[in-house]
């Protein structure tokens, strides 16, 4: 990827809806902060109601679900990617648009939103049998070609100090050993959670906040959202961080920097 600047700067966010986030924060979030490449999730659109907005990207890529206004992914960026992937290889988790791919010359860019296991955890086994080592293997196929950065809501909370009540909810969806499980197996193939890279002692450092009990104004939430890169982009990362005092919605948006190639 091609950059005047000496880092390459990322956003990634989950917007629980783009149209109902526009009219909150996200267009003057955009312009403000002007990332070179931002990847949304949860945008929940469907084909007529993509915007028709480029939000000042020469480069865009919406990945919607079959089912209308449901899940859904988004790429924006300011370089021409190489390529552009929609899923999993092999016709693997097709319908709900939840993994976008783009190929630039010095790394892969995935964006994805992750399958919530559910109150019921209906879902967990899904998580557990089938997407978690799917993801997995599509990212270590990619690695063997280039490095690769990984962002998006991943419906998890690696470890107790990513959220504020680990004890009570050792059995909740996205805290629960299994979806742990899923995440450590692909960090121990190589890859860094960015976030606890530089800042691994850190509490209090959240993406996420239910809308019950004014738990974000209390900061009783999950770090769900990140980004994760192969362990060749070690020496690159400039910085990692959160953004909680950005609203619009339940999740806020989360950001990588790394040195340009």
């Amino acid at each position: 990827m091609s950059n005047k600047n000496p880092t390459i700067e990322m956003i990634s966010w989950n917007v629980n809806g783009l149209r109902a986030c526009r009219k909150k924060t996200f267009d003057e979030f955009v312009a403000k902060k002007n990332p070179d490449l931002l990847c949304l999730q949860e945008v929940k659109l469907n084909q007529d109601v993509i915007p028709d907005d480029d939000f000042g990207y020469a480069f865009r890529h919406y990945h919607l679900a079959e089912k209308k206004g449901y899940s859904g992914t988004a790429i924006f960026s300011k370089a021409k990617p190489l390529s552009i992937r929609e899923d999993l290889p092999d016709g693997r988790h097709v319908g709900e648009g939840r993994t976008i791919t783009f190929e630039f010359e010095g790394f892969f860019l995935v964006n994805v939103y992750v399958p919530n296991s559910k109150g019921d955890l209906s879902r967990l086994p899904h998580r557990y049998d089938s997407w978690d080592p799917d993801l997995k293997d599509y990212l270590l196929d990619l690695r063997q070609l280039k490095p690769v950065v990984l962002c998006g809501d991943l419906n998890v909370a690696h470890r107790e100090i990513d959220l504020a009540n680990p004890k009570t909810n050792r059995k909740s969806a996205g805290f629960t050993d299994e979806e742990r499980e899923g995440l450590s197996n692909l960090l121990a193939e190589g890859f860094i959670d960015t976030f606890r890279h530089l800042h691994p002692e850190e509490t209090g450092a959240y993406s996420w906040w239910s809308y019950r009990a004014g738990a974000r104004a209390r900061n009783v939430g999950w770090r769900i959202d990140y980004f994760v890169v192969s362990d060749d982009l070690a020496t690159s990362i400039r910085d990692a961080y959160i953004m909680p005092e950005i609203e619009g919605s339940d999740h806020c948006p989360v950001g990588l920097s790394i040195a340009s190639a």
